[in-house]
């Protein structure tokens, strides 16, 4: 069992066992290491064990390992820690004298293996590579086990397959599950348990085996690599000359370290799987890219195609959709596939300049012509000349400059303000809003000869949780992007996190996407982004509703969809969509705000 060892000035030193996941230091009575030294807090330090490695950390008071200072650190087998004034050693075991001298080389063999344990603890620290790893795990197992040869066999399609074959001179062996016996390696898949075979050749259980016949077996120790309730594959060790060479110490050493060997494991089928990914990722964007917008949902593919349609036409074109659905990507790649991609593109987000200062940020002003106006200065219409100039939140210009607008843009002639000298402008117009402009029009809060004179073309862009598989590619190249850009050791996503990136609706669209992930990278510790890195709680995700009741809500919207776009006609709207009228009336009756008959 590991402990602490208190280095006293006189007398024997104190030794406390360290038991538990989480073990308090200081001087109070209720911490599980209690030490009545005026130089220690209350509370001074906790000891963590995460199931693999020790580590240590402050609380209230300071702590120093191996004489430097450490706010927190992990530990191995002979540090020194000094907590206040106090020394301590840690062990991996306790320091118990053995009475009986029977029990000796049995504690001495665990001894070594605990000991052979830390320092591989430390040395796998020290090693990038997962092949390095897995030899280096073999290496230490062979060598604490006192095995001639050692294996590291994997399950792939449930077959046995074999990963690692290292000698007692640490070279690599030809590797062949031809050396191994079959019968003892499908035990161990059986049970999915350790075992112990002192001589094979003379075992009831596997002496008439072929394999251990054609080997000459005598002594071989197998243990299972498990991760997570799943059989990833074995180590097998075995000497073909010394009879009883294992016994149960040795047995229970090797199940130890096939519990590290199982963590090396997974994370090399985890950094395969990575790897993988962002190959297939790499791939799937070589086909999804248009510029800089990502996606190939059918609803955007259309978009796409329109684009590339309009580009090169010097016509104007509204962009509709929710807010952060990328219409600004859109403009700008509609601006770079037309004939003018050398002009400049100019943007103005009529939804962020003041009412009072709106004509004059469009069209400029002389001097002089209002309080402040202290030097003319040229509008966005006449910096964009030659260009295009994309209006954002166009829904949101005041009322009495749209008339101002409507005429610049026909007549392609603008005066600054204060000036009575027109110019003409050559300009693209490419607007975008978020807004209903028809519901607008109808409320009398933008021009109906405005929104014709815009919407010669619309290109309307699908909210993200209408575009499917696309919301995971994004969050992809997000996570790639920001990763590298704020030097962040992530890898990638938990499948929990991917199941809640696709259930949530993501009402701020990509925009939202982009700083869920942007403040998870900077803000997790773990390699893998988790669902609750990304605020995606169980509470926030949409319920899955019954097959049944989606199919009720959808045949609703559209027979309310199609009702509208009859003004409301119900005989129209049933023969078009080839239902009785009664099937109408019925949806109706629950839709108190649908359109009245025309």
């Amino acid at each position: 069992m590991p402990s602490l060892k208190w280095i006293v000035a006189q007398g024997r030193p104190r030794v406390f066992p360290i038991y538990k996941k989480i073990t308090s230091v200081g001087r109070g009575g209720a911490n599980d290491v209690s030490i009545d030294d005026a130089s220690l807090s209350e509370f001074h330090a906790q000891l963590v064990f995460d199931g693999r490695d020790f580590s240590i950390s402050e609380m209230k008071g300071k702590i120093t390992v191996n004489g430097k200072k450490k706010k927190k650190t992990k530990i191995f087998h002979n540090d020194k820690l000094q907590v206040g004034d106090v020394e301590l050693i840690f062990s991996v075991y306790d320091e118990i004298v053995s009475e009986s001298p029977d029990q000796t080389e049995e504690h001495a063999a665990e001894l070594a293996g605990m000991l052979r344990l830390s320092d591989f603890n430390q040395r796998l620290l020290q090693i990038r590579s997962v092949p390095e790893q897995i030899d280096a795990l073999l290496d230490a197992v062979i060598e604490v086990t006192h095995a001639s040869t050692g294996f590291i066999v994997l399950l792939r399609d449930g077959e046995p397959e074999i990963a690692a074959a290292r000698n007692v001179d640490k070279r690599t062996l030809p590797a062949s599950v031809g050396q191994l016996s079959d019968s003892i390696i499908k035990r161990c898949i059986e049970t999915r348990k350790p075992l112990i075979v002192s001589d094979a050749l003379n075992d009831t259980m596997f002496k008439t085996a072929e394999s251990v016949m054609n080997l000459r077996l005598c002594s071989v120790m197998v243990a299972p690599l498990m991760a997570q309730g799943q059989l990833l594959g074995l180590i097998y060790v075995g000497n073909d000359n010394v009879v009883s060479l294992f016994e149960d110490s040795s047995l229970d050493v090797l199940t130890i370290f096939a519990g590290q060997g199982s963590l090396i494991l997974q994370n090399a089928l985890l950094l395969d799987e990575l790897t993988l990914d962002r190959d297939r990722m790499a791939e799937q964007l070589s086909n999804q890219h248009f510029g800089d917008i990502i996606g190939s949902c059918p609803s955007l593919l259309e978009v796409f195609k329109k684009v590339e349609k309009v580009a090169a036409a010097n016509i104007n074109v509204l962009i509709t959709g929710e807010t952060g659905t990328g219409k600004e990507l859109i403009a700008r790649e509609l601006h770079r596939r037309s004939d003018r991609k050398d002009g400049p593109f100019v943007v103005v987000n009529c939804g962020a300049i003041p009412e009072n200062l709106m004509e004059s940020e469009l069209f400029g002003h002389v001097r002089g012509a209002f309080t402040g106006a202290i030097a003319t200065r040229a509008g966005k219409f006449q910096l964009a000349s030659g260009g295009s100039l994309f209006l954002d939140e166009i829904g949101e210009m005041p009322l009495a400059l749209q008339v101002k607008l409507l005429r610049a843009i026909q007549e392609r002639i603008v005066m600054k303000v204060g000036d009575t000298k027109q110019e003409e402008v050559d300009i693209r117009v490419i607007a975008a809003t978020n807004r209903d402009l028809l519901e607008e029009i109808k409320r009398n809060a933008f021009r109906e000869d405005l929104f014709y004179r815009l919407n010669v073309v619309n290109l309307h862009l699908p909210p993200l949780r209408e575009r499917g598989e696309d919301v995971v590619m994004i969050a992809k190249v997000f996570l790639q992007k920001y990763g590298a850009e704020y030097g962040a050791n992530i890898k990638g996503f938990t499948p929990n996190a991917l199941i809640a990136i696709r259930k949530y609706e993501w009402p701020g669209n990509i925009r939202q996407l982009e700083n869920r992930i942007k403040k998870a990278v900077v803000l997790a510790d773990k390699t893998l982004i988790g669902p609750e890195d990304l605020d995606l709680f169980p509470e926030a995700l949409a319920t899955t509703v019954p097959l049944s009741e989606a199919r009720e809500e959808f045949t609703r919207r559209y027979i309310l969809e199609v009702l509208a776009r009859n003004n409301g006609n119900r005989t129209k709207t049933a023969r078009d969509l080839g239902v009785d009228p009664r099937t109408i009336f019925r949806y109706l009756e629950r839709e108190p705000d649908a359109p009245s008959p025309g």
